[in-house]
């Protein structure tokens, strides 16, 4: 087994859907309830205000008072992380320290997206926040979407930081992410749940799941399967994920709209998504209630919720 990092937020953290309304209000009795059920069931750590929850419709005071509904619902039982990455260093620097103020444990913070800055430019925007707020950050590398990498060697230079400690990694590059953790303490959680086992198994920290709002038993027990000395059952606890995963992360839809339409299929807060993102269409719904039935019939470590 590889050597493994002393994790700062967990191993098994869940990138949580932000609830709404049927108005379309923030419904912070169903985040809590939410967040209740998800730390209950195997969630070391709950991340908000990601994508998965819907960042770039909520407003900051939002975001402000999600914290703090979710970290009174928690208490001390998981660890919160706010997401606070916007294209601005300084819209972000505000969001940390209003994050700070409402109660959460670290931040998540990804690349600017769009502008596309150099690397020297990435760097300089994640040492101002770290340099800004006392909370450990994360660093969120997901050039899919922003259109810029945080490259190795930037993440080398920043892992020096004392407060840049872990990072959510969607870069797809499992050769410079080996080339970071052979060379730095930095905890690497995947964000891509088809690589749960991968990324743990060579020294990755853990997860911050999406499908997780729905399987936040059966994530972890892929880790407690590894970490108990059975790597086959570790295999075959990931290969019974592919289906659900691939409908909820792979299908053309957002995230954040499918684990919405599965959670509400299942009669759990969820609400309707915020435009431009548009609510699953019927036959989406019924494939992801399909996938989760199989994978709840086909495993006896997974959630029954």
């Amino acid at each position: 087994m590889t050597s493994r990092r002393t994790p700062p937020f967990g191993r098994a953290l869940c990138a949580m859907i932000t609830p709404f309304t049927d108005e379309g209000l923030l419904d912070l009795d169903g985040a809590q309830r939410l967040a209740d059920r998800l730390v209950s069931e195997g969630c070391d750590g709950l991340v908000l205000s990601g994508t998965t929850g819907e960042s770039p419709t909520t407003t900051d005071a939002e975001k402000s008072a999600l914290v703090r509904a979710v970290a009174d619902a928690v208490a001390d039982r998981a660890a919160i992380v706010a997401g606070i990455g916007t294209a601005d260093t300084r819209h972000t620097v505000e969001l940390a320290l209003e994050a700070e103020k409402a109660g959460a444990d670290g931040l998540l913070v990804v690349t600017p997206y769009y502008s596309r800055p150099p690397q020297d430019a990435v760097e300089a925007h994640f040492r101002a926040i770290a340099d800004a707020s006392g909370l450990p950050l994360a660093l969120y590398d997901i050039p899919g979407r922003t259109g810029t990498r945080i490259e190795p060697e930037t993440m080398l230079r920043l892992a020096g930081h004392p407060r840049i400690v872990a990072v959510k990694d969607c870069a797809y590059d499992l050769l410079g992410t080996q080339k970071v953790l052979a060379r730095t303490e930095l905890a690497y959680y995947t964000g891509c749940d088809e690589y749960v086992l991968a990324m743990y198994s060579i020294g990755g920290a853990g997860y911050i799941s999406t499908v997780a709002n729905v399987t936040p038993r059966h994530f972890r027990s892929i880790l407690d399967a590894f970490d108990g000395g059975d790597p086959d059952e570790a295999v075959r606890l990931q290969q019974l994920t592919i289906p659900l995963t691939e409908l909820m992360m792979a299908s053309g839809l957002p995230g954040s709209v499918t684990a919405k339409a599965l959670l509400g299929a299942l009669g759990l807060p969820s609400g309707p998504v915020r435009a431009p993102l548009r609510p699953a269409g019927r036959d989406a719904v019924d494939g992801l209630r399909t996938a989760y039935a199989e994978l709840t019939a086909h495993s006896d470590r997974v959630d029954t919720s």
